[in-house]
């Protein structure tokens, strides 16, 4: 069956389409949207993904992104060297940092343990995280992997990795701050109950 869109527009949408999250149908309000919308709004958006695809790239010491040779985190002279944490994607680092309890530094690992999936040790960043623990005389790797079957993987290998050279920590998991007891799975309120501790 042939578009009723115009070729711009099917394009536009199919584009969006890809999107992570987003469906044909989303794809399509989005592009409606964006029709509506005053010329500068388009015109704005497309600059921003062009600034984006042109200057932003992987941080050379953490491998979040970064504008330059450093993200912002890497180049904050405050932030302590001697704490590292792990974490999956930058994604993370961005929930990570707005608790602002964490004041060390990151590393990405570019994913996550997963044979079946055909993501191994040298597929991740782990060679480079052995240099920086070394180079930058890390004391505590904090591992904040997902809590998945290839989070826990990667966790449980990269703890063996170290051991001995550093303190390794993992972030707690359990219970959601206002959840109810009775509504939490065994999995999650197995992992609270190891976590548990005096108050």
């Amino acid at each position: 069956m042939a578009s009723i869109l115009t070729p711009s527009v099917d394009a536009l949408v199919t584009e969006l389409a890809r999107l992570p999250g987003i469906g044909p149908r989303s794809a399509q309000r989005l592009a409606f949207h964006l029709l509506k919308a005053p010329t500068d709004r388009p015109a704005a958006l497309a600059q921003a993904l062009m600034a984006v695809v042109e200057r932003v790239g992987p941080c050379t010491e953490c491998f979040s992104f970064a504008e330059g040779d450093l993200c912002p985190v890497c180049a904050d002279p405050r932030r302590d060297r001697t704490m590292l944490c792990v974490v999956e994607e930058p994604s993370a680092i961005i929930s990570i940092e707005r608790t602002h309890e964490f004041r060390g530094r990151y590393h990405v690992l570019g994913g996550a343990l997963s044979p079946i999936d055909g993501v191994d040790p040298e597929d991740l960043r782990i060679t480079e995280l052995d240099g920086r623990i070394e180079r930058e005389g890390v004391t505590e790797m904090v591992i904040a992997t997902n809590p998945t079957m290839a989070g826990e993987a990667t966790a449980l290998f990269l703890a063996d990795r170290v051991r001995g050279r550093v303190r390794v920590t993992r972030l707690a998991s359990g219970l959601p701050v206002g959840a109810d007891v009775e509504h939490a799975d065994e999995l999650t309120l197995g992992r609270a109950l190891l976590g548990r501790r005096e108050i």
